[in-house]
């Protein structure tokens, strides 16, 4: 498909630089396969679940991904920054590098006390690192390092304070290893938990480390011609049997974000059966999409032409989505990371 039909313009000022407080204060558009609009807000949602369903969420941790150091050189030392992409071994890592230019392989990189080696590096400003400390004690070097990794609409309004670090992460955020907030999720908090349990509507996890593929704008001109970012996503069997009882008894699965949506679809099958799976996907789902097993979509308004708006586009039908984004450009809906929610319910 032409990317270009997944374009829209939105007003600079409807991009949200905090979030909502109460987390589930925040507005939410419900959308209905008819097409027709409520608006509510993220309080209400055990209005729109019944006993039997289950919310499925991502438990993927935030790392401060973002690194500012020193490359050292024979002329002296200059300034490098670096955004921890994807982990690759104990040691190594996948990153994008600014500037990256004058980046080569065995250039010494300095973040503080943390030291790294160029392995490699590649287009787009993208190189391979591998760290003097490894497992563990490279997590707490990079803990405390590192910077929470705001998405580059909201860095480069403000820089990340310490009020980032809660709240650029989910309150179940359990995993460590994503370097983007799955943000549909930040909207929950433990009463809202509370009185969807009350209801008979029970929670499952998945997990999905963000990287970067997720978020960016496709820049191909065609849809075919996209690739997408593989991710490290895991749905263990217990979790698949469970999934697999609530649509056996009726149930449905409301996925919330599209990356546990992205991890429900990887894990099932043709036949609808959601089986476990543990490695890297890549899916990317565009309109003509056959959904196998997710149901119902909770997540936020996304930016034009990525890989997100063409996946709710799929979800619920183009047409009907770019209405309901001009509809949230209306009413003032707060977009991106940090902003409003819709729920998508897609008819059976």
């Amino acid at each position: 498909m032409d990317v270009s039909l997944f374009d829209f313009e939105l007003p600079e000022e409807r991009i949200a630089l905090r979030p909502a407080s109460p987390r589930d204060s925040a507005r939410m558009l419900v959308v209905w396969p008819d097409g027709r609009f409520e608006h509510r807000s993220v309080y209400d949602l055990p209005e729109y679940l019944e006993a039997g369903d289950a919310l499925l969420v991502n438990d993927t941790k935030v790392i401060p991904a973002r690194l500012y150091g020193q490359r050292l050189r024979e002329t002296g030392p200059a300034k490098i920054e670096i955004l921890l992409h994807r982990r690759l071994s104990v040691n190594r890592y996948s990153v994008l590098a600014r500037p990256a230019r004058k980046l080569a392989a065995g250039d010494t990189l300095v973040f503080g006390d943390l030291q790294a080696q160029v392995v490699s590096r590649g287009d787009n400003g993208e190189a391979e690192l591998r760290f003097a400390l490894s497992g563990t004690s490279l997590d707490a070097a990079i803990a405390a390092q590192g910077e929470m990794p705001l998405p580059p609409y909201i860095a480069g309004k403000r820089k990340a304070d310490a009020q980032d670090v809660a709240d650029y992460q989910t309150i179940f955020a359990r995993e460590s290893g994503s370097v983007a907030a799955p943000t549909a999720g930040l909207h929950l908090t433990p009463e809202l938990f509370a009185r969807l349990a009350q209801k008979g509507v029970t929670r499952e996890a998945v997990t999905l480390h963000v990287g970067l593929g997720t978020f960016l704008p496709v820049t191909a001109d065609d849809t075919s011609q996209h690739r997408m970012h593989a991710e490290t996503a895991h749905l263990d069997v217990q979790t698949a049997a469970r999934l697999n009882a609530v649509h056996a008894k009726g149930g449905r699965i409301a996925a919330v974000g599209t990356t546990s949506l992205r991890t429900l679809e990887s894990a099932a099958g043709g036949d609808g059966l959601i089986r476990s799976f543990a490695g890297d996907t890549d899916i990317f789902i565009t309109p003509g999409y056959r959904f196998r097993a997710a149901d119902i979509l909770l997540t936020n308004f996304h930016l034009p032409r990525s890989t997100l708006f063409m996946l709710v586009s799929a979800f619920m039908g183009l047409e009907l989505m770019k209405r309901v984004y001009a509809e949230a450009i209306a009413q003032d809906y707060r977009f991106y990371s940090y902003g409003d929610a819709c729920l998508l319910l897609r008819a059976p």
